[in-house]
């Protein structure tokens, strides 16, 4: 697995995130030696979702309002049906998550957290992935979706579910550690 020790990872992420999707990659990266921060629209603890009902909460690292693009190497969203849908509306995140890609950073998204890639106008032509119920969403915003474990274009990782987890995490640590993507060209 590549070493990130040189690495800072933002996960920006507010309440209802399928817990899982954070917890996971969260783990994953910090085991790879990336420092990882929890970004958000506000601070103290998030709650995330885990299966039929709320799950726990996580501690905030950084305020949304108080970092950029510059700060970070690489963009984790995960997914939750609640958690993505209230970032979209939110101009600063949707601003956040393009910045990431108009820089040639990775960003790995899970689940409903294309619904993020899709409001910030970077899947259009790209090869992505999400979870079923957005496929439709996904294919209007232009994106080539395909029904795979993951699925990666230029830096780009994207996968459907929690089942999904191993190979989302693997992929991501090998996107960050190759670093920008500079010819994104749609």
């Amino acid at each position: 697995m590549a070493r990130l020790s040189e690495k800072k990872i933002a996960i920006l992420a507010t309440h209802g995130f399928e817990q899982s999707e954070l917890e996971k990659p969260l783990e994953a990266l910090r085991d790879a030696g990336a420092d990882v921060h929890v970004v958000s629209l506000e601070g103290g603890e998030i709650k995330g979702w885990d299966g039929d009902d709320w799950g726990r909460p996580v501690a905030v690292d950084k305020l949304l309002s108080d970092v950029s693009a510059n700060d970070y190497d690489a963009l984790v969203l995960p997914g939750g049906q609640i958690n993505p849908d209230l970032l979209r509306v939110e101009k600063n995140a949707i601003e956040f998550i393009r910045s990431f890609w108009d820089s040639g950073k990775a960003i790995g998204a899970i689940c409903h957290a294309p619904w993020l890639l899709a409001e910030a106008e970077i899947v259009k032509g790209r090869k992505v992935t999400s979870y079923k119920s957005i496929e439709t969403d996904i294919r209007n915003a232009g994106g080539l979706w395909e029904d795979s474990e993951v699925v990666t274009d230029m830096g780009l990782v994207t996968s459907r579910n929690p089942d999904d987890l191993p190979a989302f995490c693997n992929k991501l640590i090998e996107e960050i550690a190759e670093g920008r993507h500079e010819k994104r060209a749609a």
